[in-house]
């Protein structure tokens, strides 16, 4: 049985990956969608209006990803964040945020892996995403780690304002914009002190990646608007009148995306700061 399960799994990360790379150049020559047509018709968030938000409940349930709170929070997936279809999940995603059907495939089938759980059959709470070291991992952008918050639903807010007062870009409307050198700087700063105040630190290479992927999301999602992810952040909520700024016609590919992900994580120094870390260990204080 394992031997065909660890079979099947190869097979399946393969087809997604050719199907991933044709999606990747079908967007090269198909036109991309047109602003305010990003959402498609019939699903929610069309034309920019989003379903009510409604702040959680204390017995509801929510992770440490902004990008499903907010769909719980908007209710285009279940409010109480509970008995998630993982294969529902995925087509929301798609739809919501506009990535590619093969990244919303995998993602969700990654997930029911971690969580030993059937993709086609099982359902899951959100909370449960933050299995330590599955998919949730230390040196977050916007969490204090597990050792500090088991809880990782919960926000860390210094952290989440330190890095909107990060941003360096404007864009051509003159907003202000974070860019991948900014998350790649901001990166490094928690992946330094978090090594040195937590005696649980723990960061491997593909967690490192997790980290970035995450980061990514703020460029190629939003746009590293500022203003728009001061109400994702910060109340896990999407802008009125909002839509992803992915408009190609297959969504943001795996391929795709990983170029922008590779560009933050290549772009990490932790020693430039090295000295930032000495004196939060001399502070004995949680990191800030």
């Amino acid at each position: 049985m394992g031997l065909f399960s660890g079979l099947s799994r190869l097979f399946f990360d393969l087809g997604i990956l050719s199907w991933d790379v044709l999606l990747t150049l079908s967007n090269l020559v198909r036109r991309n969608r047109r602003i305010r047509h990003v959402t498609p018709a019939g699903h929610p968030g069309y034309g920019g209006y989003w379903p009510e938000y409604r702040t959680p409940k204390e017995t509801d349930s929510r992770c440490s990803c902004p990008a499903l709170n907010a769909m719980a929070n908007h209710g285009i997936i279940s409010r109480s964040g509970r008995d998630i279809s993982f294969v529902e999940v995925g087509h929301h995603i798609r739809a919501t945020y506009n990535f590619s059907p093969t990244f919303c495939s995998f993602v969700p089938h990654f997930a029911a892996r971690m969580l030993k759980k059937s993709y086609s059959k099982d359902t899951f709470d959100l909370e449960e995403l933050d299995l330590h070291n599955g998919i949730e991992h230390d040196a977050s952008l916007l969490r204090l780690d597990a050792a500090f918050q088991p809880d990782q639903s919960i926000k860390y807010v210094p952290f989440i304002e330190e890095l909107l007062a990060a941003a360096t870009g404007k864009d051509e409307d003159g907003n202000d914009i974070i860019t991948t050198k900014d998350l790649s700087r901001m990166l490094g700063k928690r992946r330094a002190i978090a090594r040195v105040v937590n005696k649980e630190f723990s960061l491997n290479f593909i967690h490192k990646i997790f980290g970035s992927t995450n980061a990514a999301t703020l460029v190629t999602v939003f746009g590293g608007r500022v203003d728009h992810l001061h109400s994702f952040l910060h109340h896990e909520r999407l802008p009125e009148g909002w839509e992803s700024r992915i408009r190609q016609p297959h969504g943001l590919t795996l391929t795709t995306f990983n170029n922008t992900i590779l560009r933050v994580e290549l772009g990490v120094c932790e020693q430039d700061w090295a000295e930032a870390a000495r004196e939060a260990v001399e502070r004995h204080t949680t990191p800030t």
